[in-house]
């Protein structure tokens, strides 16, 4: 039998042989997918800043739409997605959904975006949920795509996780026709899976205790992907609003990208959530990541930037067999910037595409409205020009407004009596968003666009219940905002850690503290213990005296540090006693309307400690700040840095 079969096997092998050489149809296809993201749109659809009242070149859906139109000409086969962070970020956001409202039918102004430039799919981020359930599911009724996100659940109750029911769709299967590189048309299923940061149930709990529950990314792509598989999908392309952390795994991670990347079947990822650029040099010093070719342990991703500032562009090359069995042979993955920066200056790449425009042109007009109205004045110039080297007017009237709020809400309550401090942060320091990225608000009318400008988030303001203790330790991770200064040196040494988010670096008033930077960060930026010896926060007084471990404090702050954004030592929600209903700036702006004038001084109730010998101690800074009439005695201006940012040295004591 042996025998009998040998010579039609080696027929066989031999025509193969022979039809792969003369590349006849036995030959594998070729074709070239390119797959197109945008993340983190943050309601920045025209290139326009709201709190400047002027255009931007740095922004906006509209010239990102530009870069689209390109992109699509050069390529035949596109897939589209966004990956959300998408209803809310600026005062558009906040004015569709405070002021105006969505009516059933009305189209939201992002989707009359989107549907103009012809999204295939996309996934919810964790900002989406800023504004509840309702408005959400009224936002996203508009959209003629489909969303995905497989990691947020029906809460039923029951205790049972076999039964859990997705509450969004947790994929889809996008059915497609795709020309091969010899004109030949193929039949494919782009399999389509979104997922979003477990931790919304804390930073939005008032919204969605209760309604939902959230599992772990890595784990519900370990479950979805292969049924996606055997549902047919040809590719698959994982969208998680997450970023790319190296940290242990331990579940329920925000920033799970690295491990998603690990899981089988997964072909491309479009990931977000950073606020930052993949392919990019942030990310060269973590094992398995491919700059050259935007790769993330073999697998191709993306991630283009936030509020528009980039078109994400990953180029598949894919394979196909006589089977009909789709593989990935190679990839190139690419960002696309609207704008580019040299010094101060900033050159547009691309313009505002009309049609995008034009499509918003009502709402972006009434919000331009919205944002003129007034509501008191300042008797001084207000900037957060030195918010992170000395206490800071455009703080101070925030914490001073939480407290103000609170007095009158725990009056007469059981907390009546124990002390209230507040706690604020500077939301625009420059950082990322470059050297105009800086409150900026002239003595004279405050109008909501500069209420909005002190406080951009649309957070709700929550009381936690502290001791002597667990306050400092707030501070002691607040504190790891500044790289260690050596005391004893003469080189020029960075003050700030430039990868520790500004909005996670508190202050705390109704205390007063030094900060001693010659120390190291007691907390990582995870909020992980990394130097149990070490402590900055010296000094630490009430009314004078010093704080004792046992004493009690209600502080004032909001439903994100409250409910364990930042990773904060004691702020899980467990500490939560008010639970208020009012955004913090709608605090703000009701503080501004009862005091009518208001004289932004900071009380110097915090400082950095002496630094020793260390002369060459810098920080940058807007080029705006020489004239500016809250300067700190403490500091020294040294000229212009190639970005455009001012700097300045530390003077040593």
């Amino acid at each position: 039998m042996r025998t009998a079969v040998a010579g039609p096997l080696l027929s066989v092998s031999l025509s193969l042989s022979l039809a792969l050489v003369s590349g006849t149809a036995l030959a594998d296809s070729t074709v070239s997918l390119r797959i197109l993201e945008t993340t983190d749109i943050h309601t920045h659809l025209v290139n326009y800043d709201y709190y400047r009242d002027s255009t931007s070149d740095t922004v906006g859906l509209a010239k990102v739409a530009t870069l689209l139109k390109t992109a699509r000409g050069e390529a035949e086969n596109i897939v589209f997605i966004d990956n959300g962070d998408l209803i809310q970020g600026n005062p558009l956001g906040d004015y569709m959904a405070k002021r105006r409202g969505l009516k059933d039918g009305d189209v939201h102004p992002v989707y009359k975006a989107m549907n103009l430039l012809g999204y295939d799919a996309a996934n919810l981020g964790n900002h989406e949920f800023n504004y509840g359930l309702d408005f959400l599911g009224k936002a996203i009724s508009g959209a003629n795509f489909p969303y995905v996100s497989a990691n947020i659940f029906a809460d039923d109750g029951d205790g049972n996780a076999e039964n859990d029911k997705p509450y969004f769709q947790p994929y889809v299967l996008l059915d497609r026709e795709f020309t091969d590189t010899d004109g030949k048309k193929h039949k494919a299923k782009v399999g389509v899976i979104g997922f979003v940061p477990p931790q919304i149930m804390q930073w939005d709990k008032a919204n969605l205790e209760g309604k939902v529950i959230t599992k772990d990314i890595v784990e519900m792509a370990r479950k979805y992907v292969p049924e996606m598989r055997e549902k047919g999908a040809d590719i698959v392309i994982a969208v998680p609003h997450s970023g790319l952390s190296t940290l242990t795994r331990e579940g329920m991670e925000e920033n799970a990208t690295y491990y998603l990347s690990q899981v089988d079947g997964i072909d491309a990822i479009l990931f977000g959530h950073s606020h930052t650029v993949f392919p990019s040099d942030t990310y060269a010093d973590i094992d398995g990541v491919d700059l050259g070719k935007g790769t993330i342990n073999g697998v191709a991703a993306v991630m283009p930037g936030f509020w528009g500032s980039h078109l994400g562009v990953i180029d598949l090359t894919l394979s196909i067999n006589d089977a009909g069995e789709w593989s990935v042979t190679d990839s190139l993955s690419d960002v696309r910037p609207i704008y580019q920066r040299q010094g101060r200056e900033v050159t547009p790449l691309v313009d505002a595409d009309p049609d995008v425009i034009n499509a918003v042109k009502e709402e972006h007009e009434a919000t331009i409205a919205y944002m003129r109205e007034g509501v008191g004045t300042t008797a001084a110039p207000i900037n957060s020009f030195f918010a992170l080297v000395a206490d800071d007017p455009s703080i101070q009237i925030v914490t001073n407004a939480q407290k103000w709020y609170l007095d009158r809400i725990l009056a007469g309550s059981e907390y009546d009596g124990i002390p209230i401090l507040s706690a604020g942060a500077p939301f625009k320091a420059g950082g990322r968003g470059g050297p105009d990225y800086f409150t900026d608000i002239p003595k004279g009318q405050i109008a909501l666009k500069n209420v909005a400008d002190l406080y951009i988030y649309p957070n709700t303001v929550r009381a936690v219940l502290l001791n002597g203790d667990q306050v400092r330790e707030w501070l002691e991770m607040s504190a790891g905002q500044f790289n260690q200064i050596d005391p004893k040196s003469d080189d020029e040494q960075q003050l700030i850690n430039e990868n520790f988010p500004t909005y996670n670096f508190d202050v705390i008033d109704g205390v007063d503290y030094q900060i001693d930077v010659t120390q190291p960060a007691r907390y990582s930026k995870e909020g992980e213990v990394a130097n149990a010896d070490a402590h900055r926060i010296v000094n630490l007084s009430f009314e004078g005296k010093p704080i004792r471990a046992d004493q009690k404090f209600v502080v004032a702050t909001n439903n994100y540090r409250a409910g364990g954004g930042g990773h904060f030592p004691a702020l899980d929600g467990s500490t939560i006693i008010v639970e208020a209903p009012d955004e913090n700036r709608t605090v703000l702006a009701n503080y501004i309307l009862d005091v009518k004038e208001i004289d932004p001084k900071a009380d110097g109730n915090w400082r950095l400690a002496p630094i020793g010998e260390a002369s060459n101690v810098m920080f940058v800074t807007s080029p705006k700040a020489s004239s500016a009439l809250n300067a700190p005695d403490t500091i020294r201006f040294v000229g212009e840095d190639e970005t455009g940012f001012a700097k300045y040295v530390l003077q040593s004591k």
